[in-house]
């Protein structure tokens, strides 16, 4: 909403259907947890008790002026208000933190609202998160704008509205300010939304990750039994601070004395770790609870990875009434090697040492494998969570923690699933411009697809939207736990390249000659090295060497001259980053080369990879500070991911753009007359489609709609020109296959003649025709939309018309799509050169196709109900876009905002 719009401008009809009623468990700033919910008939007793806590200084500040408690039918409005108010509290297990509440004005889209906080939670962010939530109801109804009006010297009110990151406006009369507060949802109020959630978050995993006191229930006598191996690694591990071993009928486990219950231990704890069969690892949970545990990891299984479903809700929502994070059910536990920490509650054979990496996995078996395989390599770890089902700790929860956490510079993450993959890009677009994030994602397949009606969705893949999302976020992807582990070692131990040019120096042809051709595959370059470069090496090295790149130094190659070669290709400014190549043969004196690398690696800011051919373990000489790899393809794999990422962090983000004629009142009403008419969704009309679109800016082609011969000689009549008739039908995707598409009519005798020509061939799919005027001639592209269910909206952009469906050239990016988003989809196509001016031919208005894309994306995210949408083809010509047809499928929605603060 623009600046002085608030007023009483109607709001959409769809708007006035009751929103979903919120209801969710989130973090205040120092990590406890509320429970956001709508005031309810069942808190009374509670909000009573609430209204009784308030000081004289909260109700004065709340209603201007000294006044004694509240009366009931003040207390009664905040659960019976009026049809256009509506009430928030925030609730932890037993008492109201604060309540908000908001007054509809009748006729308009602007609500007055007003907060209370008790007193012990001030300073807590109550008011901030229930502001959040208030203004994500409040926005489904159409509310465009809060108006607060607080007394002048109301400093936590200001501070409220200030700290939310939405446009405030303040006016003051005489001692009373009056705050106006713009609820758009633009990306600076989605940031301090963001960075809220990260302190919060993080701070709620401290008794987690770093926690004071650990019991271990179920921790028995008999070895190999998980209770004793975890309560074993503790001791090994020699834990800062007491670990309780808790069993019922054991005296003594492992030489420490054993306690009956959570209830009888002889002090607090911040951390229980439940390895009790799954029956009675709920009942445990509860006991933690009462006793004022902080954290559990419940490694138990027997849950929903089981079918049960209902025991895994129970503990989830025991552990939210208590304010407890939890990981698990059914993991392998967590670890956290800080000094100050030493924990290492896992049943992992083989710990690792300590490092800078942080590791998450959804699986706990691979859990065990990454770990088995971080020891062996010596690649050390910060932090390990294993998620198991994830039934409260996720990634995003580990990405928000890591961000703040001084001990980890690298981020490696096992997915197997995305619980809010919306926030995840958010997050890890954040996270990744400090630290960066490598991943790996199964199920690169699905399944199985069901039929899509639009070139869009046919396209949108599952992992074509893990691609996108990863890409945007800057998380570097890899294919397999080996892969992972090659760009850590790059990662921990190398500084990030400035570009893609690689140099290749070794003492062997072929291993130089493989590592060149897998560079290209791999996004790098290896350019020909500078004729003084050349004339350097031909100095020292001996006349059969190659000097162009790769550098072949021949197999006599010394120590010496690995030193000298590697100096001097890393002083030329054409190259980035170097691989050195070490072929083991008799004459080579392995741990000479492998000190001669380590030093001149430690003298540069460059990159230096090295590879000794065949061997699994590098020579020790190398050291840590140089991964080391035992081929070349490895190498320059995770080289040139690595580069990209690099690439990505000096990107520009780009920005959502004020976008002139944008009119999304009108859009939204489009969908709400739609889905008043159709409740369960479906196709808009064509003309319908076309309204929609236009109302942002977008100029598609006028198209109307007709049922007869005759019907379309009149429109063909009134639209003037060269016509063009597209058969029209539900069914009907690929008209052009079945020919339902006439080009180039002029008389009316041509266009009812191809009517009737057209309906003869395609039969009763055909249920009626749109007439359009023929567009000149250019390059035929497609952009659309399509809304996963898991992602959101993906927008897609490809070569259009058949040429898309031949080739599936396309390309695909998550929300929001930025400027500089959509500059980098134009050119992201293997056939995106013909619209930059191929082989003489002219180049188009970029610019405009550019515009194009931020726009739909702009579209989809302001309209959720848009399910699918084709632009197909979108003609692009040397002065502007054409849309030409445009396809619109409707969806109801009334999934939760993905952006709001809450708990999974």
């Amino acid at each position: 909403m623009a600046r002085g719009a608030v007023g009483t401008a109607k709001y959409p009809r769809f708007m006035t259907i009751s929103a979903q009623v919120p209801h969710a468990d989130a973090v205040l700033s120092d990590g406890s947890i509320v429970e956001i919910r709508a005031a309810a008939d069942p808190d009374r007793p509670i909000i009573e008790d609430f209204c009784a806590s308030l000081s004289d200084e909260s109700l004065q500040s709340r209603y201007f002026h000294a006044r004694g408690q509240l009366t009931d039918a003040e207390i009664d409005a905040f659960v019976h208000g009026p049809g256009d108010s509506f009430t928030l509290i925030a609730a932890n297990s037993s008492q109201v933190a604060g309540l908000a509440t908001y007054d509809r004005e009748p006729d308009t889209s602007v609500a007055e609202v007003s907060f209370l906080v008790r007193d012990e939670f001030r300073l807590r962010g109550v008011g901030t998160l229930l502001l959040e939530h208030l203004a994500a109801h409040a926005r489904k109804l159409g509310v465009t704008a809060f108006v607060a009006h607080a007394l002048a010297g109301n400093r936590r009110m200001r501070d409220v509205f200030a700290n939310a990151g939405y446009a405030v406006e303040e006016t003051l009369d005489g001692d009373v300010l009056h705050i106006t507060l713009d609820l758009e949802q633009t990306e600076f109020a989605l940031d301090a939304i963001g960075l809220r959630e990260q302190v919060a978050d993080a701070r709620s995993l401290v008794p987690l990750l770093r926690p004071r006191s650990i019991a271990v229930v179920g921790a028995g006598r008999k070895p190999g039994t998980i209770g004793h191996e975890v309560f074993r690694a503790l001791l090994m591990s020699e834990f800062n601070g007491p670990v309780y071993p808790v069993n019922p009928v054991a005296e003594h486990v492992a030489g420490v004395r054993a306690y009956p219950t959570i209830a009888d231990l002889p002090g607090p704890v911040d951390l229980v770790v439940v390895t009790v069969p799954a029956a009675a690892a709920v009942q445990v949970v509860e006991q933690a609870g009462q006793a004022g545990v902080l954290a559990a990891v419940v490694i138990s299984a027997g849950f929903a990875e089981c079918g049960d479903t209902d025991a895994e809700a129970r503990l989830t929502s025991l552990a939210r009434h208590y304010g407890m994070r939890l990981v698990g059910p059914n993991c392998m536990g967590v670890l956290n090697t800080a000094a100050d920490v030493r924990m290492n509650a896992t049943f992992a054979p083989d710990p690792p040492a300590s490092g800078r990496i942080g590791l998450l996995s959804q699986s706990g078996a691979l859990g065990i494998a990454v770990l088995s395989r971080a020891a062996r390599n010596g690649i050390g770890i910060s932090t390990f969570v294993s998620v198991g089902n994830k039934a409260d700790v996720s990634g995003n929860d580990m990405l928000q923690y890591w961000e703040s956490d001084p001990d980890t510079d690298v981020v490696l993450l096992y997915l197997e699933s995305f619980g809010n993959p919306r926030k995840f890009a958010r997050i890890a677009r954040r996270v990744g411009q400090r630290k960066p994030i490598v991943a790996v994602k199964s199920g690169r397949t699905a399944a199985g697809s069901t039929a899509a009606q639009s070139h869009t969705a046919a396209a949108a893949t599952p992992d074509v939207a893990v691609d996108a999302l990863f890409r945007q976020s800057g998380v570097i992807r890899v294919d397999t736990l080996g892969q992972l582990f090659d760009v850590a070692r790059l990662l921990t131990a190398q500084p990030l390249p400035h570009g893609n040019a690689i140099a290749i120096v070794g003492n062997a042809g072929g291993p130089g000659i493989l590592a060149a051709d897998a560079s290209s595959a791999a996004g790098l370059t290896v350019p020909a090295l500078p004729a003084e470069t050349q004339q350097a090496l031909r100095a020292f090295l001996p006349s059969d060497a190659a000097v162009t790149n790769p550098v072949d130094m021949v197999a006599a190659a010394t120590p010496a001259a690995y030193r000298s070669a590697l100096t001097t290709v890393l002083a030329d400014t054409t190259i980035d980053s170097v691989l050195v190549i070490c072929t083991p043969t008799q004459v080579t004196d392995v741990a000479a080369v492998a000190a001669a690398i380590r030093e001149v690696a430690a003298e540069t800011e460059k990159t230096v990879v090295a590879c000794f051919v065949g061997l699994d373990e590098p020579p020790v000489e190398l050291g840590t500070a140089v991964p080391s790899y035992a081929f070349p393809e490895p190498a320059v794999m995770a080289l040139g991911l690595v580069a990209a990422y690099a690439a990505w962090r000096e990107r520009t983000p780009g920005t959502v753009p004020e976008l002139a004629g944008v009119d999304r009142r009108r859009a939204q009403s489009i969908v709400s007359d739609y889905l008043t008419a159709n409740p369960d969704g479906g196709w808009l009309s064509p003309a319908d489609a076309v309204s929609l679109v236009r109302s942002y800016g977008i100029d598609a082609t006028e198209s109307v709609e007709v049922r007869s011969p005759d019907g379309a000689a009149a429109a063909a009549a009134a639209i003037g020109g060269r016509i063009v008739l597209k058969a029209s039908g539900p069914e009907l995707v690929h008209k052009s296959d079945v020919g339902g598409v006439r080009l180039g009519l002029t008389t009316p005798e041509e266009i009812r003649a191809a009517y009737v020509d057209m309906g003869a061939k395609i039969g009763p799919a055909m249920t009626g025709a749109v007439v359009q005027r023929q567009l000149p001639a250019g390059i035929e592209t497609v952009v659309g939309v399509n809304h996963d269910e898991s992602f959101g909206p993906l927008v897609m952009f490809g070569l259009g018309g058949v040429t898309m469906n031949l080739l599936g050239d396309t390309a695909f990016r998550v929300l929001p799509v930025t400027d500089a988003d959509a500059a980098e989809l134009v050119r992201s196509l293997r056939g995106s050169p013909v619209l930059f001016g191929y082989r003489g031919t002219p180049a188009v208005d970029v610019p405009a196709l550019e515009d194009l894309l931020v726009r739909t994306g702009k579209l989809a995210g302001d309209i959720a109900e848009i399910a699918e949408l084709d632009l197909n083809p979108v003609i692009v010509g040397s002065a502007g876009v054409a849309p030409v047809d445009v396809k619109v499928r409707i969806a109801p929605r009334s999934e939760p905002d993905a952006m709001l603060r809450r708990l999974r």
